[in-house]
Parts: C-alpha cells; structure tokens; sequence
C-alpha cells in the first residue's frame, strides 16, 4: 500500500492515525459531577423544587419549547447546580471541570450546545443544497447517480441526528448521532468500492455491501445489548474511516495524470482527516459557547462544495466514457 502513496503522505496518515486512536482511547474523568458540592446541590434543589407545588409552579412557568424538548425540572436543577460548582473552581482558581462527559454550555433557548447544534445545521444544509445541485447538473443515466443520491440521503439524515443531539443530550439523541455518523463512513466506503471496482466488477460490490451492513449492525448490537463503550465506538470509527481514506486516496493517486478533478477528492479526503484533528485541542467553551467539537463541525462546511464538485466532475465524465463505450476506470 505504501507505494501507491508518496511517502510524505504516507507518513502524515501514519502519524495522525496513531493520534486519533491515542485520543479515542483517552477517557477523560467528569471531575464536575463528582464533586460532593455539586451532588448535594443536585439533590437538594430535586428535593425542594420537584416535588407536589414547587414541581407544578415550574411546570406552569416552563417556556413550551423547554417542555417539548424534554427539559425536566431535575434536568434543569443539574443545569444551574453545574454552574454552581464551575463558580466555586473558578473562586478557587481551578481549571474549568466537565459534567458528565462534557464542558459546561450555555444553554440558549433550547439548545444545550448553540454552537455545535448551528455546525451541524450548516452542514446538513449545504449537504442538501449540493445534492440539489448535483441532481440538476448530473442526468439520472449516470453510473454513479443512484449511489450518490443514496450517500447523500444518508449524510442528511446523519447530520440532522446531529443537529438533534446537540440541541438535546438524551439516551435515544446520543445513540442515533453515534450510529448515523458510522454509518455515513461505512456508505462512504460503499461508494468508494462501487466507483474503483463496481461499476465494472457490480458483484464484487454487492459482496462488499452485504459485509458492511452486517459491520453495521454487528457495531449497532454491541453499543446497544452490550455496553455503550465510548472507547471502542471511537476506534471503530477511526479504523473504519482509515480504510475509507486510503481507499479513496490510492484511487486518486493511480489516476492523477488521467483525471483532471482527481486533486479535488484528495483535498477531501486529507482535509476531513486532518480536520478531525482539531477535537484535540479540547478546553472549555469560549464565552461558554464555542469548544473544539463545534470548531471541527464549522469547519467541515465548506468541504461539502468541493467534495460535490468532485462528484459532478466524475459523473460527468462517467456518462461521457460510457456513452463512447471507453472502458470505465
């Protein structure tokens, strides 16, 4: 594999890979909601304020969008108790904590996390926004337009569980953000396949979509009926995604003198891997708002035009070779 890939490059996949997985096997302790303070105060407001009369005033006084969204009277005692104790390590001239896995936000509206739940919105729309414009540039008789549209589709659909998540923390939110990113990067490589061997090879595609439904489903049971790992959910995805990027990148690579365009599905591919990067940076919310997972979603927006671009580009060129009976490459 390695000599299909120059070694500069071959030597940045290396290095960030092995980064991705020494993140993804980090658990970092919620040092927040284990401190006693913020236990008791948890349990004292429940106790005060969520119970007969008390728990009916909040209930009547709830803005509707609270209530709709599933913000329960405990839900909003942990939120207000959370800022409590990030008040108190503050006094103390301690490092912001996290709660339950996550940095302190502040809640607008709704949203639970404003800025990741806006990245995901702008990604889901400029996903929509090229996938129209992909069907209005690319005629149905495409090879690759049904596989394409279904990739979308399933893009789509990941990034409005996203959004969901974001705006909302709960155990269905969280599940459905989790399988749907995997199983964009299991239909990305689905796609791959498909353009590199199954338009001449279909059988070796079907085969190779048949395993990845059943990765799928085997990665969706164990998180389900066995445990929630967070850890080997990230080296799942991590390892997924390596494969996805070298397949992709072997391909541009063998036909960069033969198509022009190649450069673009490159500059995807390395971008989306190096970007990830970013969630190393992790510190505390700029003015409560603005951490690094919210930074990585902003900045995969505009990855979505030229990936798109590339997409028109290779139909395009598909329809044409097939319609002077070229050998597909």
């Amino acid at each position: 594999m390695a000599s299909l890939l120059p070694p500069r490059l071959a030597a940045y996949l290396a290095l960030s890979s092995i980064t991705l997985l020494l993140l993804s096997t980090t658990v970092t302790a919620s040092q927040g909601d284990k401190e006693p303070v913020y236990r008791d105060c948890v349990k004292q407001c429940v106790r005060t304020n969520c119970t007969g009369a008390r728990l009916r005033g909040f209930q009547s006084i709830q803005p509707r969008y609270m209530a709709l969204t599933g913000w329960t009277c405990r839900d909003d005692c942990r939120y207000q108790c959370m800022w409590t104790t990030v008040g108190l390590y503050q006094a103390e001239g301690y490092r912001v904590p996290q709660f339950h896995g996550k940095w302190p936000f502040a809640r607008f509206l709704c949203f639970e996390e404003p800025a990741s739940a806006l990245a995901s919105l702008l990604n889901g729309l400029a996903c929509l926004l090229m996938l129209l414009r992909y069907r209005s540039a690319v005629p149905r008789q495409s090879p690759m337009y049904h596989t394409i549209n279904a990739f979308s589709l399933v893009s789509l659909n990941a990034w409005f569980w996203s959004t969901v998540f974001h705006t909302r923390d709960t155990y269905l939110t969280e599940k459905m953000d989790y399988f749907c990113a995997s199983a964009v990067i299991l239909y990305s490589i689905y796609l791959c396949c498909v353009r590199t061997l199954g338009l001449r090879r279909p059988g070796v595609s079907s085969v190779v979509g048949v395993l990845l439904i059943l990765v799928f489903t085997s990665h969706v049971s164990y998180l389900t009926f066995v445990s929630f790992d967070y850890g080997y959910n990230m080296v799942a995805n991590a390892t997924i995604g390596m494969v996805n990027l070298l397949w992709w990148l072997c391909w541009c690579w063998q036909n960069r003198r033969t198509l022009p365009y190649w450069w673009k599905c490159g500059a995807v591919v390395v971008l989306l891997h190096g970007l990830a990067l970013l969630e190393l940076l992790d510190f505390p919310p700029l003015l409560w708002v603005l951490d690094a997972h919210a930074v990585w979603h902003l900045s995969t927006v505009p990855v979505h035009f030229l990936f798109y671009s590339f997409l028109i580009d290779d139909s395009l060129h598909l329809l044409n070779t097939e319609k002077t009976g070229v050998k597909l490459e």
